[in-house]
């Protein structure tokens, strides 16, 4: 929002998109913006800071929190949600915590995907936290699976989609404002914010938030997810939509129709898989005291070395990734 001086103001937008949308209260804004000097320089970079989206909640954190506060907003008593993910989803695990928070019940659909120690502990808990989980034995037969969480569903309530990943125009504007709550922890644009690419939610706020701050930052979405889900035409798609919302809002944003998004094949092996960039990655994190997991985390980080050598210097990086309550962190 641009005031009488035509000053920017990222606090005075985020006031307002708050009070318009009514979201719920999930989460403890701003995470913090560690520096990382040495793992930076590890990569070839002059200035590096890690984004905790990790800490995001006390009751179960990660950048999915940002987008569920909207998403879950404004339910009526009995409501239960329905979503998908695989079985080592972290979308899937904090909509189960944060609806059970909210004392509303949530009904998962899931597919198999590679097991690590980390799969196996957000599969656990999402036992542990949904009202029921529905698992394909194999991808193909997800439809059907969310046919039947959606009849559960409907036995137990009222029932509510929540799109995979969360990948909604009214989730990705709480992605945007978390793009807004970086330009008040720095105080010049970073070259680059570099972040998973999965369903592309939160890639599409920080994307949006740089074009409303008129930012040079370019979102480097590094993809982990299969071509089909993961794509720069979609994260397009989705920051206009949240354009269009907040639009309705009363909060137009000049620069919605200029989303600068770089995409960079992480995938590797496919989506799940442990990729021999993300291990190499990941161990040089884990060397300065960051830990990632294999799906998400370690292959977008092990794209900085390349981003290095094409001129960025200053960057963010986005950690996405939470480890499930009383779990310990630790290499999976």
């Amino acid at each position: 929002m641009r005031e009488g001086d035509g000053v920017f103001d990222p606090s005075v937008l985020t006031r307002k998109i708050r009070a318009a949308l009514g979201p719920s209260r999930l989460g403890s804004w701003p995470t913090p913006l560690d520096p990382a000097v040495q793992l930076g320089q590890a990569n070839g970079l002059r200035a590096f800071w890690v984004k905790r989206e990790d800490a995001s909640s006390t009751v179960y954190g990660g950048s999915k929190v940002r987008g569920l506060e909207f998403l879950l907003a404004g339910a009526p008593p009995g409501t239960v949600y329905v979503t998908l993910g695989g079985v080592g989803s972290t979308h899937c695990l904090a909509v189960a915590v944060h609806a059970a928070a909210l004392s509303q019940r949530t009904v998962l659909a899931q597919f198999p995907q590679p097991t690590t120690d980390a799969t196996r502990a957000v599969a656990a808990a999402c036992q542990g936290s949904a009202t029921r989980v529905v698992r394909a034995r194999w991808r193909a037969a997800l439809p059907v699976a969310v046919a039947r969480a959606w009849l559960t569903a409907q036995r137990l309530g009222s029932p509510r989609w929540i799109p995979g990943g969360g990948a909604h125009p009214r989730g990705v504007v709480g992605h945007f404002l978390a793009g807004l709550e970086l330009s008040l922890q720095l105080p010049d644009p970073p070259d680059a914010i570099v972040v998973p690419l999965g369903s592309g939610g939160t890639a599409a706020g920080l994307a949006l938030a740089m074009g409303a701050l008129k930012w040079s930052t370019r979102v480097v979405a590094v993809r982990v997810a299969p071509l089909v889900v993961a794509n720069r035409w979609r994260v397009t798609a989705l920051a206009r939509g949240a354009a269009r919302l907040l639009g309705r809002l009363d909060v137009p944003l000049e620069s919605s129709n200029s989303v600068s998004v770089i995409v960079v094949d992480g995938i590797g092996a496919g989506y799940g898989h442990p990729s021999a960039r993300g291990e190499v990655a990941r161990a040089l994190a884990a060397a300065h005291g960051l830990i990632l997991e294999p799906t998400y985390g370690a292959k977008a980080f092990g794209a900085l070395p390349a981003l290095a050598t094409r001129g960025f210097r200053r960057v963010v990086f986005w950690n996405t990734f939470a480890w499930p309550p009383h779990v310990p962190e630790r290499l999976a």
